[in-house]
This record gives C-alpha cells, sequence and structure tokens, in this order.
C-alpha cells in the first residue's frame, strides 16, 4: 500500500504554500535587515546621546524589556488572531519604530524609543516563526534553518549598507530610508499573508519513527497535539523548556555580536566606522552560508549532533573574536561563530514548536529572545568594570552550556 505521506497536495495548496513560505522568508529577511542596520548605527548614536557603556547597556534594556513583555503576550495574540496578522502589525511597527533611536540626544531617550522597537521586535519575531513552524509543519521537511538563513541574508545586507553609508549618512537618513523598506516590505508580503490561507499539514506515517533525531516526522503530530492542548503532558513541555534554553544561549551571542561587535572592533582594535561594522558583516556570512546547509546537516547528522558541534564551534570563535590582539584574528572568530550558531536557534524552535505546537514557539521563543536581547545590556554593564572584550566571552561560555544541554535533549 502507498505510504500517506506520499499522497500528493491539490495544486492550489502547493501554490498557495509556495507563496506563504516566500513571504514568511521575506519577513524574516527583512527583520534582519533592520537590526543589522540599527546595531551598526549603535557607535555612531551613543555618540550623539554622549552615553557610557553602562548607560549605553540600560538604554539597550529597554528594548529587552519591551521585546519580552510582547512575546509573553503574542503567543497568545496568533491564537487568537492569527500569526499572518501579528506578522503584518509586527512588521509595521517594527520599521516605524526604527526612526526614534537616531531622533534621541539623550540615554534616557533611546532607552523609551527602544522599548517601542522591542515591543514590534517581538511581536514580529514570534509571530513569524510560528508561521514558518507551520510551514515546517506542512511540507514534512526542516526547512527551518532556510529561514534564519533568510534572517541572516538580511543581516548581512544590512551591515553592508550601514557600513557603505556611515562615513557619508547620518543615522537618521539611514534608518529612515531603511524605515521605508520595511514599510514597503510589509505591506507587499502582508498583503500575500492575509489573502492565501495555510494548507492543513500532510498526515504522514505516524508509525515510522525511524529518524528520531530529525524534526520532519512528528510533524502533524505535534501540530494536532498543540491545537488540541495535549502536548501540555509532563513528558512534553519538559522537552521544550531544554530546547527554549539552547534557544537562549545560542541567541545570547547573535544579540552580543550585534550590539556589541562593531563597538568591540572600534574601541579595542582601532577599525574606522565603515570596517568595524566588517565584524558583525562577517559573523552574518558565515552564519547565512551555516544555514543554507542547514537542511542538509540536519537531515544528515541529526539534531543533536548539529547542536552539540556549533555550540562546541561558537565557543572557540568567540573567544577568538573577543581576545583577539589583531583586527583580522577578530573577524575570523566572528566568522567562526556565525557558523557555529547557525542552526543552533532554528533547530531548538522547530522541535520546541513541532512538539508543543503555538505554545512552545511561544515558549522557546520568549527564552531565545530573551537571550538575543538581554545579552547586550548584560555585556554592557560588564564591559564597565572588565572591559568589552571580557565581557564577550560570555558568549562562549553560553555556547558550551547549550553543547551540553543539548546532549541532554538528546531523543
Amino acid at each position: 500500500m502507498q505510504s500517506l505521506n506520499k499522497i500528493q497536495r491539490p495544486p492550489s495548496a502547493r501554490h498557495d504554500l509556495a507563496i506563504i513560505r516566500r513571504a514568511t522568508t521575506a519577513f524574516f529577511a527583512i527583520d534582519g535587515f533592520i537590526f543589522a542596520s540599527w546595531a551598526v548605527r549603535i557607535p555612531a548614536i551613543k555618540a550623539q546621546t554622549a552615553a557610557s557603556p553602562a548607560a549605553l547597556g540600560l538604554a539597550l534594556l529597554g528594548a529587552s524589556a519591551g521585546a519580552v513583555a510582547t512575546m509573553t503576550m503574542s503567543g497568545a495574540l496568533c491564537r487568537r488572531f492569527g500569526s499572518e496578522r501579528i506578522t503584518v502589525v509586527g512588521g509595521v511597527l517594527l520599521s516605524a519604530a526604527l526612526l526614534l533611536p537616531p531622533l534621541a540626544r539623550s540615554a534616557l531617550a533611546l532607552g523609551l524609543g527602544l522599548v517601542v522597537f522591542g515591543i514590534g521586535y517581538g511581536g514580529l519575531n514570534v509571530a513569524m516563526n510560528s508561521l514558518a513552524v507551520d510551514v515546517v509543519a506542512a511540507l514534512r521537511r526542516p526547512v527551518m534553518p532556510s529561514f534564519h538563513a533568510a534572517w541572516s541574508f538580511g543581516g548581512l545586507a544590512g551591515a553592508s549598507v550601514g557600513g557603505l553609508l556611515a562615513p557619508h549618512a547620518s543615522p537618521l537618513r539611514h534608518l529612515a530610508l531603511v524605515t521605508l523598506l520595511g514599510l514597503a516590505v510589509t505591506a507587499v508580503c502582508g498583503r500575500t499573508l492575509l489573502t492565501h490561507p495555510m494548507p492543513a499539514p500532510r498526515d504522514g506515517n505516524e508509525g515510522d519513527d525511524s529518524v528520531d533525531d530529525s524534526p520532519a516526522p512528528v510533524a502533524s503530530r505535534a501540530v494536532r497535539a498543540g491545537s488540541a492542548g495535549s502536548a501540555g503532558s509532563a513528558g512534553v513541555w519538559p522537552v521544550v523548556l531544554l530546547f527554549g534554553l539552547i534557544a537562549l544561549c545560542s541567541a545570547y551571542g547573535e544579540g552580543a555580536i550585534g550590539d556589541w561587535g562593531a563597538l568591540h572592533l572600534r574601541q579595542d582594535l582601532g577599525a574606522g566606522a565603515g570596517l568595524a561594522a566588517a565584524g558583525y558583516a562577517a559573523f552574518a556570512l558565515a552564519e547565512a552560508c551555516g544555514r543554507l546547509a542547514g537542511s542538509r546537516l540536519l537531515e544528515s547528522l541529526g539534531q543533536t549532533r548539529v547542536l552539540v558541534f556549533g555550540g562546541l564551534t561558537a565557543c572557540a570563535g568567540m573567544l577568538a573574536a573577543a581576545l583577539a590582539p589583531l583586527l583580522p584574528l577578530a573577524l575570523a572568530g566572528f566568522a567562526l561563530t556565525g557558523l557555529g550558531v547557525a542552526n543552533m536557534f532554528p533547530a531548538a524552535m522547530t522541535r520546541a514548536g513541532l512538539l508543543a505546537g503555538p505554545n512552545g514557539v511561544a515558549l522557546a521563543s520568549t527564552l531565545g529572545y530573551t537571550g538575543f536581547l538581554l545579552g547586550p545590556p548584560a555585556i554592557g554593564f560588564l564591559a564597565s568594570s572588565a572591559g568589552l572584550g571580557a565581557g564577550l566571552t560570555t558568549v562562549s561560555a553560553l555556547a558550551l552550556v547549550a553543547a551540553l544541554l543539548a546532549g541532554l535533549a538528546r531523543d
């Protein structure tokens, strides 16, 4: 008898799914572009606000507070109104809020503006990850790394454009152009999401658990479990929490490099404004390339090996980036870190979502982006007492923790 997972979708359903996947990918890309555009202008905005490292760290905590507070509610909002609508609202708010930091003339004003930025960022990221998990379930393939590759390529483009514009354009003029681009992408892709329904997941051969370490075989089961509420069993949520902590550890490094990488190269190694942006660009390029190969790596090596090897690689790379006395070695360290963390967050987010549906996505997203957004202010406080390079070594420590947790989370 032909296996159920060989049944083909109707052409209209395949067409809708392909369109939804492209639109979701575009939201990941513009989110990365917006974040990187902000990140590479942090040195200039720090200078215009005359903020000390500690004051800047406190201002960055505004983005963390806004994002984390929003993420705790975004799962429920996605279930009530649909991930598509929350994605569109988040895209509009994030794009518009990007104008607030370059208008700030004090650390307090910067922190208040970043609260609004964080609200948009948090809502958009939970919603678009929920959409991506739905696409993974519908396709029954571990394609989550492709969405996060789009985020990385968006970040690479944002860092590259920002590096080119930094010597010539004010932060306000630069970020105003990024705002217009973000609103345009949201308008076009948001209309696509709102007018094309998500096809139901294909029903796979539920008796086939031969590939225990890959998320794809449990996709349709998990979505039904999440929607029916049966995923709240005692055995599932500790595993979801474990993957959320892995996401937190890996995302901590992404946020730290985004907010402090350029300043580390400029302040500690004497790089110019344009070259300082190359640190984040090297990280984003390596991360994007790693994510392009992510689906194949997950299928061939399995989730556990990808997570453990990734954590160890990121640990070594960030030690080099933080402590190297020469700029080329620091850039190489940033690139190695990007390769290491490339598939850690996507793999952790996918498994949490497939185990517990929208509730799992909300929990893992909140934990993951808590690390992403709380890491930078934590490093700011450490930089005031021990130096920025020493603060960045905490990224290595948490990458090692993530590798150890991945071993515990083995199926």
